[in-house]
Parts: structure tokens; sequence; C-alpha cells
């Protein structure tokens, strides 16, 4: 079967620094037409860190929501930067942490059906204090948190752990405990 859109029309009603909103006008495999209104946003990298076996997060305001939000760190990628090298500069700008080992954990785009922003997620251990981090960004105002297992669990359940890199990472660290604890068992 055909999934494909062909592209008729196309519009940009607002360019931002880091969106650009548009409208599309496509055809569907069966001729008929549609419109796509679609978010184009600069893709981002994000950290799982750990500090001692606690999850190295950042509460910050969030204005489409009214409210904070606790988070793992994550920013966009600048332009020139690889996911990886933006993910450690987010990593020291946002909590003053560096990280001697990284490895890649996933990569996925957080709302296809009308964003096309990819979120490359890394994971991050062996972390040290940065006597003069990397400063954070002028519009930021963050306060890091050092969260056990049960105390981000708690945060998610009552929501103020509620976006979906964050929820992700809660539950890759949970999938790495049974894999620990299954190993000790077999």
């Amino acid at each position: 079967m055909n999934f494909g859109e062909k592209t008729i029309k196309e519009t940009s009603i607002y360019k931002g620094n880091i969106t650009e909103y548009v409208v599309k006008t496509v055809e569907l495999p069966d001729g008929r037409r549609a419109t796509r209104e679609i978010v184009l946003h600069d893709d981002a990298s994000a950290v799982i860190a750990f500090v001692d076996g606690k999850l190295l997060c950042v509460e910050q305001f969030r204005k489409p929501l009214e409210r904070t939000s606790i988070e793992i760190p994550a920013g966009l990628i600048d332009k020139g930067e690889t996911p990886l090298e933006a993910a450690q500069r987010e990593l020291e700008e946002e909590t003053a942490y560096q990280a001697k080992n990284w490895s890649e954990v996933t990569s996925f785009y957080n709302t296809p059906g009308f964003c096309n922003e990819k979120l490359t997620i890394f994971e991050a251990s062996e972390l040290s204090a940065v006597d003069n981090p990397l400063a954070q960004d002028d519009d930021e105002n963050l306060r890091v948190m050092i969260l056990t297992f049960e105390e981000a669990w708690e945060l998610m359940e009552s929501g103020r752990i509620c976006d979906s890199k964050t929820v992700f990472a809660l539950f890759y660290w949970k999938m790495k405990q049974l894999e620990t604890k299954g190993t000790h068992h077999g």
C-alpha cells in the first residue's frame, strides 16, 4: 500500500529562532487533498546521568505548562555540533558536571504527527563536578536535583516529571535495574 503524500503547496506562516510553522497542502494516495500543519524544529540531545547511583535532573519553569517541570538535562544541537557534543555541553551548562563515559541510548521523534524534532538520548557515567562550568543560557533558571529511584518515580506519579524524555529515562533506569537483578539470579 502506498502511504506517501505529495506536497502540492507549502506556506511558511512563522519562522522563529528554533521553530518554523509550515502549512502544507498534500495529495493523498487516493487523490484527495488534505492540510498538514507542521512545526519544523531543531534537533536536540538529552542526558541520562547518574551521580552515585542517583539520577541527575534539573527543575525549570516551562511556560507552555505554566509551571515547573523536573527533567533530565537536554538542549538543542548547535550548528556544527554532533548530538554527543551537544549532550556533553548541555550536561555541563545545566548541571556543572562532566562525564568520563558516554554511550548513545536511542533517538526518536517526540511528536511526529506535527513536528520533525529528533531527540538523541545518551547515558553518561563517571561524573565529576566542574569548578568553572560553561555558563547556562541567558534565559535559563535551573535548579539541579539528584534523585533516588524512588524519589524520581514519586515525582513522575505526582506529575512533576511529565516530559517524554525524562519519563523514558525512568523506564530505561527501571529496565537497567531489572537486567542487573536478573544477572545476579541467573
